[in-house]
C-alpha cells in the first residue's frame, strides 16, 4: 500500500475499479478531501468502489478543490451542524431525519473536526475555544447514520480539552454499542515525509471487527518511517516553470539575509542573535526561521508553510520557503490530486496546512475494508424513535 516515487509523481489518477462491492462513505469536515483520496487508494488495491454520499466543509475554497478531484461526491459547503444538529442521545430532528434517509446505509463515516482550538500553537483559546464541541458532532452523526466503522482525526492535544470531549464522545459512542479505541498515530512511519503526529478515534459496530485490533496493526505499522523530505521534494527544487501551483513565496530582505546565512553557514537553526528580539531570550520555538534538512522528515506542514517565521520551512538549498506543490507533496498529496481550482495562495496554504495526509486513511482503510464490505447490503430506515434504542437493531448488517 505504501506510495513509492512513482505514485507520489504521477500526474495520472489510477483508474478505478469497474465493478466490485460499493461502500458509501460520509466524509464530514472534509477540507480538500485527504481522508477520502486515502480511502480511496484503499479501495482501488482492494478492487472496491466508493460512493461519497456526502462530504461537508464549512470553507467553500476546500469544497471547490473537493468537487474537482472527486466529481461523483455529494460535496457540499455547509456546517456540520446543519446536518446533525440534535443533542446526543435526544430522538433525531427532523433535519436528521432527511439526512439519515438521503444517506442510508453508511460503511464508514470519518472527519476531521478543527483542530486550531486544540493545537499547541494556540496561545489564545487552547482548550476551550467553542469550535472544539464539533468533535461531538461526529457522535452525533454515527447515531443518525449508524455507520460500521467511525473514524475521528485530530491533534494528540485534543486529549487535554478543558470539556474533556474526546471522553464525552468516547462514552456516547460506547452506549450505542460501538467498541473503541483511541491511539496517537505518527504519519512518518505511515510513509509520509514529515514527523506529524495525529490523535485518531476508532470506533467499530459491535458486528465489525474490534476497534483496538485495528488500531493496534496500525500503531505497529512502521515499514515506512525512513522517509525524508529528499524523498518527497527533490525533483521539483529546479522546475523552469515557477506559476501557480509552484509559486516561491517572496521574503521580505530581513528574512532573505537570515536564509543566506543559514546557508553559507551550513547552519540548520539560526542562531539567537539574527531572530526578532522576542525570539532571543529563552523560548521553545527553536525551529522558528529554521531550515529544513534534505535526510530528515520536515516538521510539521501547517497553514504557515510559505514563511520561515512560522516554522522550520526554508528550502534546504535555496534562500526561500516551501510552495504550495512541495508542501503537498511532504503532506502526502500525489500530483494527481488537482489543487488548481483554487489559486489564492492564501486559500491554497489554509487548505494544505489543514488536510489531513492521505496515508492515514489509506493504510486504516487497508484493514478496515474487508470488515466494511459486509455493510453494504441496505439497512433500515432511521425512525423518529429515540436512536440509543434503534441503534441495537441496526449494528448487524442485512
Amino acid at each position: 500500500m505504501l506510495a513509492d516515487h512513482s505514485t507520489l509523481r504521477t500526474p495520472v489518477r489510477p483508474p478505478l475499479p469497474e465493478d466490485g462491492p460499493v461502500l458509501n462513505v460520509v466524509d464530514l469536515f472534509s477540507g480538500c478531501g485527504g481522508l477520502s483520496l486515502g480511502l480511496e487508494q484503499a479501495a482501488t488495491d482492494a478492487g472496491c468502489r466508493l460512493d461519497i454520499t456526502l462530504a461537508v466543509d464549512f470553507e467553500a475554497d476546500a469544497t471547490i478543490v473537493y468537487t474537482a478531484n472527486f466529481p461523483d461526491a455529494n460535496a457540499v459547503t455547509a456546517a456540520v451542524e446543519s446536518y446533525f444538529d440534535g443533542d446526543l442521545g435526544a430522538p433525531a430532528t427532523p433535519t436528521e431525519q432527511a439526512t439519515a434517509q438521503a444517506h442510508p446505509r453508511t460503511a464508514i463515516l470519518m472527519g476531521g473536526p478543527p483542530c486550531q482550538g486544540h493545537s499547541n500553537l494556540n496561545n489564545i483559546t487552547r482548550r476551550r475555544d467553542p469550535k472544539n464541541e464539533l468533535y461531538a458532532r461526529m457522535a452525533r452523526a454515527a447515531e443518525i447514520l449508524h455507520p460500521a466503522f467511525v473514524i475521528i482525526e485530530n491533534v494528540p492535544s485534543v486529549r487535554r480539552d478543558t470539556d474533556q470531549v474526546v471522553q464525552r464522545t468516547i462514552e456516547h459512542l460506547e452506549s450505542l454499542h460501538y467498541t473503541v479505541a483511541t491511539g496517537i498515530v505518527s504519519l512518518h512511519a505511515l510513509g509520509v515525509a514529515q514527523t506529524r503526529r495525529r490523535h485518531i478515534l476508532l470506533a467499530s459496530a459491535a458486528s465489525a471487527a474490534p476497534a483496538q485490533t485495528l488500531l493496534d496493526q496500525l500503531l505497529g505499522n512502521t515499514v515506512a518511517a525512513g522517509r525524508t523530505l529528499r524523498w518527497a521534494i527533490e525533483d521539483l527544487a529546479d522546475l523552469a516553470d515557477r506559476a501557480g501551483y509552484d509559486r516561491v513565496p517572496v521574503a521580505n530582505s530581513t528574512n532573505v539575509a537570515r536564509m543566506k546565512y543559514l546557508l553559507e553557514n551550513d547552519e540548520y537553526d539560526l542562531p539567537p542573535h539574527l531572530r526578532p528580539p522576542c525570539h532571543q531570550t529563552a523560548h521553545s520555538y527553536k525551529s522558528m526561521y529554521g531550515r529544513l534538512n534534505w535526510e530528515l522528515p520536515a516538521q510539521t506542514i501547517t497553514s504557515g508553510f510559505g514563511s520561515i517565521g512560522q516554522g522550520r520551512y526554508m528550502h534546504p538549498d535555496q534562500t526561500r520557503a516551501l510552495t504550495a506543490h512541495e508542501a503537498a507533496r511532504i503532506q502526502g498529496f500525489p500530483d494527481y490530486f488537482d489543487f488548481t481550482a483554487v489559486t489564492g495562495r492564501g486559500a491554497l496554504a489554509t487548505m494544505i496546512g489543514n488536510a489531513v495526509p492521505p496515508a492515514l486513511m489509506r493504510e486504516l482503510g487497508a484493514l478496515l475494508l474487508p470488515a466494511a464490505a459486509a455493510f453494504a447490503e441496505p439497512a433500515p430506515a432511521v425512525s423518529a424513535a429515540p436512536l440509543a434504542v434503534a441503534r441495537e437493531r441496526e449494528l448487524v448488517p442485512a
